[in-house]
């Protein structure tokens, strides 16, 4: 039989968030608004784009892919992320799109990974993090197209938000002790993901959220989570477990490949509606008042 344990942290995830349901509150609600504030700064809604890499331009079209939703999160008022790439690469990011956090891979030439924190910082970038979650491979450590990873120690991470004094992310957090280590070093942001299933029978993000939230309690960190989220209901039930934001990535795909910047506008804006409506429908009016007394477990 095909080894395919891989797969299942992902579908233990979507059985989690389909368990979590609903109530709802009418009498007395109003019209909830989705606007947010994130780093200190106002957005659109509690939504934030996937930090993507190796994207290409779908159907010949001018724009990266990468470029192009970029774009649309600029013209949403959305935080932006983006993955690995190349310096010239996210230049033109940047040039697009400034209030985008660059989320560096671990690479093993540390000198790589300076390099590209310390050109996001020359081109005006909105912030700078790292993706701790491609540290590790099945064989020792990882290898992303061609590139080795190299473990991180907390010496390292420190000195990398010292150094460039950017917002700092870490993509990849999925434990009370990670989340808390990030917060003592001084990162702004965590990211909890377990990265589409990389860890077999990783526990769903949202199901460690409340833990990490208590544990961040008082502390200036903003939690973002990702894994499996397709809708305004999914970033709903993340908000009311914790999380100040959500990222959506798969789900986005297909309007970025057919419709391009356009599409991409189109797919959010509708998470954004059905966001407001459960908002709505279950009593709350701000993002920031969501907690979890609506839901059924």
């Amino acid at each position: 039989m095909e080894y395919t344990r891989i797969s299942d942290a992902n579908v233990i995830t979507k059985q989690y968030m389909d368990s979590i349901l609903f109530e709802q509150r009418l009498i007395d609600s109003k019209v909830a608004s989705t606007e947010c504030e994130l780093f200190g700064e106002k957005w659109s809604m509690p939504v934030v784009t996937p930090a993507f890499s190796h994207l290409g331009n779908y159907s010949g079209r001018e724009l990266n892919g990468l470029e192009e939703y970029s774009q649309a999160a600029r013209d949403l008022n959305m935080l932006n992320f983006c993955g690995m790439m190349e310096n010239d690469m996210f230049g033109r990011i940047a040039k697009i799109n400034p209030k985008t956090i660059r989320i560096v891979k671990p690479y093993a030439d540390n000198g790589k990974v300076r390099d590209q924190m310390e050109y996001a910082k020359e081109v005006g970038a909105f912030g700078i993090g790292m993706d701790i979650d491609h540290i590790f491979g099945e064989t020792g450590y990882d290898v992303v197209i061609g590139e080795e990873m190299a473990a991180q120690s907390s010496e390292m991470i420190a000195s990398y938000i010292e150094t460039y004094k950017l917002p700092f992310t870490v993509k990849g957090v999925l434990s009370v002790e990670d989340a808390v280590k990030c917060a003592e070093l001084g990162a702004k942001a965590i990211i909890v993901s377990h990265h589409h299933g990389r860890l077999p029978y990783a526990i769903p993000p949202m199901m460690i959220l409340p833990e990490i939230k208590e544990a961040l309690a008082g502390k200036d960190v903003e939690i973002i989570v990702d894994c499996g989220i397709e809708s305004g209901s999914d970033v709903y039930k993340a908000l009311a477990l914790g999380a100040d934001a959500a990222a959506l990535g798969r789900s986005m795909l297909p309007s970025l490949e057919k419709d391009g910047v356009p599409g991409v506008e189109k797919f959010f804006t509708k998470v954004k509606d059905e966001l407001r409506f459960v908002m709505s429908a279950t009593g709350f009016e701000k993002p920031e008042q969501i907690d979890d007394s609506a839901l059924y477990l």
